[in-house]
């Protein structure tokens, strides 16, 4: 990444045409996504042999999920009102935005849940919608019992043969990495990493505090080894941080937490689930964004307005997951809704990368910290699996 750095601020006009490199890495990446998706969640449900207890692993995810994004939304808020970035910044007058628009509901949130096809749902990369189906499916080869076994075997060796593909392409990883950087560089300029700064360091200060305060309290209320935890993230909340793509960092942090103790059955529901509901990251910004917007534009939002303003984030943020630029599409919808200049964007296209860049490690970490809960909290006491041993295997062992 640092050498990325380098090569586009010095090379700029090379580094531009580094963009398809970092594009093909990425592209492979998420090419492992549905089909170890399909293979370890349907393996693990059915292995559970229980339907119900998957059941009860997912209402106690999602509570977990809104406490934790809750507490993300108020210290956003929290830190927004205390720094008031947005003070001194001037908005100009443009165009309208060219992003796409939020206008989600909660009825087209639910439809958009549920699969019209799992091939579509793959191409497009659904993840929501590869998880209710593969629960499903699960809990059906459940219910066949012996028959079903060479489907529950199929997708065993699936997941086996997509953590080896996963090795392979991260081989990539370094050179994806730094080519996403110094395209980034030698296209905004050495200053994208400058230009607020103020709203910057904010966003970056409220994200260790959420981490070592909300993160760090969880760790020691379920009493999960932080040492190991943190070994064991260390690798996908860097991969995440330097290719601001939560996608690149799913394998590996998939793999990592059940090296780490968290039973299949549970990290290969959880992940990909808070996926959706989990971003801690990206709901900690929109906080702080949404009213950093407001402080420019010389808007005065009470107390009452900025709570409605976080729970309509709230309830949009679950509504586009997997839109390119989610967070500005949402941050699009909730300015629109209440009555903020669009063109508060523009401010914060400039900087969006970097910004990415530190939300998107942290929701990785929020996730990977929310599998790890939800196993103590179905009483698994997390011992990691020897190095030598290879994942899948030893789990079903």
């Amino acid at each position: 990444m640092l050498l990325g750095v380098v090569f586009g601020h010095f090379f700029p006009e090379a580094a531009r045409n580094l963009s398809p490199v970092s594009n093909v890495f990425l592209r492979l990446v998420k090419s492992i996504i549905a089909p170890l998706l399909f293979g370890t969640l349907v393996y693990g449900i059915a292995g559970s042999g229980s339907a119900k207890a998957m059941g009860r692993i997912g209402v106690k995810a999602i509570v977990y999920f809104e406490m934790v994004t809750t507490a993300a939304l108020f210290l956003g808020l929290g830190a927004v009102n205390l720094v008031r970035p947005g003070d001194g910044v001037t908005l100009h007058k443009g165009t309208e935005a060219a992003l796409p628009q939020a206008h989600a509901t909660l009825t087209s949130t639910l439809e958009h849940t549920f699969p019209a096809s799992i091939i579509d749902a793959m191409a497009r990369g659904e993840v929501l919608q590869l998880v209710v189906f593969c629960f499903l499916f699960g809990s059906a080869c459940i219910a066949v019992g012996e028959k079903a076994r060479p489907v529950v075997e199929f997708c065993k060796s699936l997941g086996e043969v997509m953590f080896a593909y996963t090795k392979y392409v991260m081989y990539l990883a370094p050179l994806g990495v730094g080519a996403a950087i110094a395209a980034t560089i030698g296209t905004n300029g050495i200053g994208v990493l400058f230009g607020l700064g103020k709203l910057v360091l904010t966003l970056y200060v409220s994200l260790i505090l959420f981490v070592v305060l909300v993160l760090g309290s969880v760790i020691a209320i379920f009493r999960i080894p932080p040492g190991r935890f943190f070994r064991a993230v260390k690798d996908p909340f860097l991969l995440a941080f330097s290719t601001a793509s939560s996608e690149a960092a799913f394998p590996t942090a998939m793999e990592n937490m059940e090296r780490f103790g968290v039973p299949n059955h549970i990290v290969s529901f959880v992940l990909p689930t808070g996926y959706s509901f989990n971003l801690d990251g990206t709901t900690l910004y929109l906080s702080l964004a949404s009213v950093f917007v407001a402080q420019a534009a010389g808007i005065q939002l009470s107390f009452g307005q900025q709570l409605m303003m976080m729970l309509t984030l709230m309830l949009t943020s679950k509504g586009v997951a997997g839109v390119p630029r989610a967070a500005l599409v949402i941050l699009t919808g909730a300015l629109a809704t209440f009555n903020l200049p669009a063109e508060g964007i523009f401010l914060l296209l400039g900087i969006d990368t970097l910004m990415d860049m530190a939300r998107t490690s942290v929701n990785v970490l929020g996730n990977c910290l929310a599998s790890a809960v939800v196993a103590r909290w179905e009483g698994y006491d997390l011992t990691p699996l020897p190095d030598n041993a290879d994942t899948l295997a030893a789990v079903a062992d």
